[in-house]
């Protein structure tokens, strides 16, 4: 069914059925949105699709509320919001219209449900209730305050305010999704390197991208050290133990941290050396060779104190 048009509730809005509509735009820009609680427009009928509204989930109907008595649930129990139920039966389509390559949809699907649609299926049935000084600015809440003030009586506002609030989630969305898809294309570029490195201790890659998924992935646990180029230098970088935390498999050395150029030098007895974070977790040459010398040194007193 080819949708004329995209029925959700009238008034105030949440992230729930915004994210819904930005999933749903993409797939039918032909078909417009509705912002209705009128029973000629929430119940199910030709040409139109109903979410986050209407008392029942039916998708062959067309309907997708979560408000009701029995409304559908995850396997594991966790409940759906109306973004949650549209990326379900939608997701797919709406990565394949985005141009992902159809290898990369199911995993991307996967994760993007996971780390982004769950928390706001959460957040949205109260299950999840984030708290303390960021509470504030997490996406639902950030959301809302484009709401309409409380004391704004044009009849419009709220229908202003949902479609610019629209174009933001928007963003998220294609920002989101662009980051999980890139770290597909970068986990194969890793992979070749690391193959390319073969036992040794630095991992050389042709330019600066998310590394550990991929190094994690491959079960490469003897690399220390990653080195790449950037704009006009090249990096030395570590390599985090844990997704959390900052812990690193081998720190630089101690001797060069905070230092920079010509002091960084001398210390290290490496020209074109040019910066090392006091935090001894990132490092800096004017060229490769430079940073591949930084980064073998680096190495070779790691393993002298037992890394």
């Amino acid at each position: 069914m080819i949708p004329d048009f995209l029925v959700t509730h009238s008034g105030g809005f949440h992230a729930d059925e915004l994210l819904s509509s930005v999933i749903l735009t993409r797939l039918f820009p032909q078909a417009r949105i509705v912002r209705s609680r009128a029973p000629e427009w929430i119940t199910p009928g030709e040409g139109r699709i109903i979410y986050d509204v209407g008392g029942a989930y039916d998708p062959a109907a067309g309907i997708f509320d979560h408000h009701q008595r029995g409304a559908p649930t995850r396997e594991d129990g966790q409940p759906y919001s109306s973004f949650g139920l549209i990326w379900k039966h939608y997701g797919r389509d709406y990565l394949a219209a985005s141009g992902l390559p159809e290898a990369h949809v199911e995993a991307v699907h996967g994760s993007f449900d996971a780390g982004f649609v769950l928390p706001i299926d959460l957040t949205d049935n109260g299950a999840l209730s984030p708290s303390g000084p960021l509470a504030g600015l997490t996406l639902p809440a950030l959301l809302e305050t484009l709401k309409p003030v409380f004391d704004e009586a044009e009849p419009e506002a709220d229908d202003r305010a949902f479609h610019a609030a629209l174009a933001i989630a928007r963003s998220f969305v294609e920002a989101r999704i662009a980051q999980s898809a890139a770290k597909l294309r970068a986990e194969a570029m890793v992979h070749l390197a690391i193959q390319a490195a073969g036992q040794g201790r630095v991992l050389e890659l042709p330019r600066g991208m998310p590394f550990r998924p991929a190094i994690v992935k491959a079960g490469a646990d003897h690399l220390l050290f990653v080195v790449h180029p950037r704009e006009k230098d090249w990096c030395v970088t570590g390599i985090r133990r844990a997704e959390e935390g900052f812990e690193l498999r081998a720190d630089l050395p101690a001797a060069w941290a905070g230092l920079a150029n010509g002091e960084l030098e001398a210390v290290c007895g490496i020209k074109g050396a040019s910066f090392c974070h006091n935090g001894r977790f990132i490092a800096a040459a004017r060229t490769r060779e430079a940073a591949l010398a930084m980064a073998d040194l680096a190495v070779k007193e790691a393993l002298s104190i037992g890394v």
